[in-house]
């Protein structure tokens, strides 16, 4: 989302500064644009954290989606410059961003998941059996014994990836998604998405795609992908997810 266009809407906060709390009712959402948010409950009289916002994370939109009363607190633990949003700009904000509208809809589909499995577990006559299996998480596909590895180039970061279906991006405090290859630590401009881009393994050989909603772009070879279209990668091949640049080795064939 550029900048400019919600200009009018920055709200700097300083360290230590309480955004909103846990009971207020409110009408805005925010998104970082720089410094760090701490969203935390109170709990027995401790601090209970839930999760730490950065550049290009939201938080505060079930008031405006739902006009409900704040679940969790908000304080800034460094200096931060917030975009504020309220129901009149948050048409405009979506239509700007497509990776927040993605996201705020994966974590509306988490929420709804985990509501219909509380709801099957409470259901009369399922067995325990049964209810147990509800609640599970899913699992990702089983591993299979072909191996490949990314490299970050000048980095000493080397990722596995040893499964059927590797997930590349940044963790997102957001979902609570944690990507199975996290970038986080190596990029530094925050160019890479979230969720930016899988790295399929069939019996042919490996592909990588792009995740729809994905910025910045993804590249094999210094080719553009396609959002949703695989494209094969063999040994060798120069990725680059964003500003950071990968390199791909088959370690032991699929």
């Amino acid at each position: 989302m550029a900048v400019s266009a919600f200009q009018n809407f920055l709200v700097r906060y300083g360290a230590g500064e309480r955004i909103f709390t846990e009971g207020d009712l409110g009408t805005t959402m925010y998104v970082v644009q720089s410094g760090k948010v701490q969203l935390f409950r109170m709990v027995d009289d401790q601090r209970r954290v839930h999760g730490v916002m950065e550049k290009g994370d939201f938080f505060g939109e079930m008031s405006i989606l739902e006009g409900l009363p704040r679940t969790v607190s908000a304080e800034a633990t460094e200096d931060s410059d917030l975009i504020e949003i309220n129901s009149m700009t948050f048409d405009k904000m979506i239509k700007g961003n497509i990776e927040i509208a993605i996201r705020m809809l994966r974590k509306l589909s988490i929420r709804l998941r985990e509501a219909e499995r509380r709801l099957e577990t409470m259901q009369p006559g399922m067995l325990p059996a049964a209810a147990a299996r509800s609640t599970q998480i899913p699992q990702r596909a089983a591993r299979s014994e072909g191996g490949a590895h990314l490299s970050v180039e000048g980095e000493s970061a080397t990722f596995s990836i040893t499964g059927t279906d590797t997930l590349i991006g940044r963790y997102d405090p957001v979902t609570e998604l944690m990507p199975d290859v996290d970038l986080t630590q190596v990029d530094l401009k925050r160019s890479v998405s979230r969720r930016h881009a899988r790295i399929t393994q069939t019996a042919e050989g490996y592909a990588l795609v792009e995740e729809v909603g994905a910025l910045n772009g993804t590249f094999v070879n210094g080719q553009k992908l396609v959002a949703g279209r695989p494209q094969p990668v063999e040994d060798g091949d120069r990725i680059a997810c964003g500003m950071v640049k990968l390199s791909f080795h088959v370690t032991a064939k699929p």
